[in-house]
């Protein structure tokens, strides 16, 4: 685990939630002011119920969670911009409707914000929301998020589905928001060569449990690829293997750095992607279920 030093703006304590057949465990972590946390793990990891539980939309068995500080209700809290896969809005509104509903909500509602933010994202205000493209609707939320003064985005799997160019341009409007240093991302998503490009820190959970929390260099850095040929490992070895994949000519698999002494120096290793370690980390458990 590492620790991050900056000023924070969201802290997740403890938090559990048992459900039948899973169970989120005491999951703690911290989103620093100024960067993109990516937020990782397989399905059914625990990413949607940990979201759900800090935005109040499901109650947690214990924990807490503070934004900048401050222990409180926050789903409809000025400070945090929810960004999800669909809109959670009517699908008949236009954006005039939308505007006259959640300027209602929004004490700090600014309507030449929102009337900018449309412009720029070429988001016509007389269309229904069901009439937009999927990856204009989730600029439609990026807009609704920038026009209450959001500090915070907490992005729920929104480019799932997109094309690499609508994916692209949602990453470039999270990095200009965050450019001056005094907004912040989580950013929930399976798509993680997204992340590779635009994550600073990384959360990375399986089966309800923290698996890492710290910057996405230190967890990349941290582990490599490795493979090999049938009877290069020792059983000892083949225990430092992470989600080891054996086939007619070799394995596969992943490795810490701290263990690559006592592996082969026959053996090839190779960088790891985020994706693969999900994998691999997953197959592990798994494999010892």
């Amino acid at each position: 685990m590492s620790s991050q030093s900056q000023s924070k703006a969201l802290e997740i304590r403890s938090l559990r939630k048992s459900y039948e057949g899973f169970t989120l465990d005491n999951i703690s972590f911290d989103v620093p002011n100024g960067y993109i946390t990516g937020f990782i793990g397989p399905n059914g990891a625990g990413k949607t119920t940990t979201i759900k539980l800090l935005l109040d939309i499901a109650m947690a068995d214990s924990g807490s969670v503070r934004v900048f500080g401050e222990e409180k209700s926050i789903y409809l809290n000025n400070q945090i911009g929810v960004v999800t896969d669909e809109p959670p809005f009517a699908d008949f509104w236009s954006c005039d409707d939308l505007e006259s509903v959640l300027s209602a909500f929004y004490d700090r509602w600014d309507k030449l914000a929102f009337d900018s933010h449309l412009k720029r994202f070429e988001i016509d205000r007389k269309k229904a929301i069901k009439e937009l493209s999927r990856g204009m609707k989730v600029k439609l939320m990026i807009a609704v998020a920038l026009s209450h003064d959001a500090k915070i985005l907490v992005l729920d799997e929104p480019t799932s589905g997109l094309d690499p160019v609508a994916r692209d341009e949602i990453c470039t409007l999270l990095g200009d928001f965050i450019c001056d240093e005094k907004h912040s991302v989580l950013f929930s998503t399976h798509i993680t060569s997204d992340l590779e490009k635009i994550a600073d820190y990384v959360v990375f959970i399986l089966d309800g449990r923290l698996i890492f929390n710290g910057s996405k260099e230190e967890l990349i850095e941290n582990f490599v690829h490795i493979k090999g040929g049938r009877d290069e490992l020792s059983v000892e070895q083949r225990a430092l293997v992470i989600g080891i994949r054996e086939h007619g000519t070799g394995f596969a698999g992943m490795a810490s750095i701290s263990d690559i002494e006592k592996l082969p120096n026959t053996a090839v290793y190779d960088p790891i992607t985020l994706d693969e370690m999900i994998i691999y980390f997953n197959k592990e458990l798994k494999n010892n279920a």
